[in-house]
């Protein structure tokens, strides 16, 4: 394989900072800062504090499509928790806009791989939800719902209920509740982990194709090295616990992309070159904390 040319990757980055900086609109234009954040919790009482993240400091630029790899237990989770405000560091600051975190907001939505959709309500009413609960009439919610529906190709599915409904259509219907209230920045953990390789890969086009289309920022945590290289702008590596970030690739690779082209998965094999150490250690913990049989 032919290593990534560095002035090529230069050029590339330049082109990335272009189209990001044409994409993002006015109103989507919230620039996150991460400055010397640690965080550290005790599992119980008795056990001495864990530190989940150390001395952390980032930048993430108002449109861009972060992704974040490392092994179990680095803090990626952690790290999304902080910026959508359900979690606060131990030390260092989480800053919007040059403005300190203090909460949840309406301009961030988080989406977990469980996707907390409500059985109770139909899909189109589970897209509302969130309307209803910022006190939107019901006649805007109901158009929003229907836009964005539409956006994620589940219009004809608004009636249904979610147990009718497919993994990765309810993955839709999740990304289109959090997109109707139109946050700025949407962070999402594992999102297409539990879904076969046919629906991931058509939930990668979905994806990004609204990326595009609502301007909106984007942070992607993900344990695929090669799903952060199909999706990513810039692809953040996370060490072992405690959880620090130790690398970052630019990636140079024109858009669209397919998780199975050679350029992905030539990418993918060099970053994951970076990580290995990291995923072995963590390998090591898991298998020493793991009981023994007699």
């Amino acid at each position: 394989m032919t290593p990534i040319n560095p002035t090529e990757l230069t050029a590339q980055q330049e082109q990335i900072r272009l189209i990001r900086a044409r994409r993002a609109p006015g109103s989507h234009n919230t620039h996150i800062s991460l400055h010397g954040v640690t965080q550290s919790f005790s599992p119980n009482k008795n056990a001495p504090p864990l530190v989940a993240l150390n001395n952390v400091n980032l930048e993430i630029h108002p449109g861009e499509f972060l992704c974040i790899v490392g092994p179990s237990g680095c803090g990626k989770s952690s790290l999304l928790n902080l910026i959508a405000g359900l979690a606060f560091p131990s030390s260092g600051e989480v800053q919007l806009n040059g403005e300190r975190v203090t909460g949840p907001g309406t301009d961030r939505i988080l989406i977990f791989q469980e996707h907390g959709l409500f059985p109770w309500l139909t899909v189109g009413q589970n897209v509302e939800f969130g309307l209803r609960m910022l006190g939107i009439g019901r006649k805007e919610r109901r158009e929003r719902a229907d836009h964005y529906l539409r956006l994620v190709h589940l219009t004809s599915f608004r009636d249904s209920y979610i147990h009718q409904l497919s993994g990765g259509m309810r993955q839709r219907v999740a990304i289109a509740r959090a997109l109707a209230t139109e946050p700025k920045i949407l962070l999402l953990d594992e999102p297409f982990a539990a879904l076969d390789a046919q629906t991931r890969d058509m939930l990668h086009d979905e994806l990004e194709r609204l990326w595009r289309e609502t301007g909106c920022t984007i942070v992607f945590v993900t344990h695929n090295v090669r799903e952060s290289v199909r999706l990513g702008d810039r692809v953040l590596l996370m060490s072992f616990r405690p959880g620090t970030i130790i690398n970052e690739f630019a990636i140079p690779l024109q858009r669209p992309r397919h998780i199975e082209e050679n350029r992905v998965a030539q990418l993918a094999r060099e970053i994951l070159d970076h990580l290995r150490a990291d995923i072995n250690k963590a390998m090591e913990v898991e298998f020493a904390n793991t009981p023994r049989s007699k």
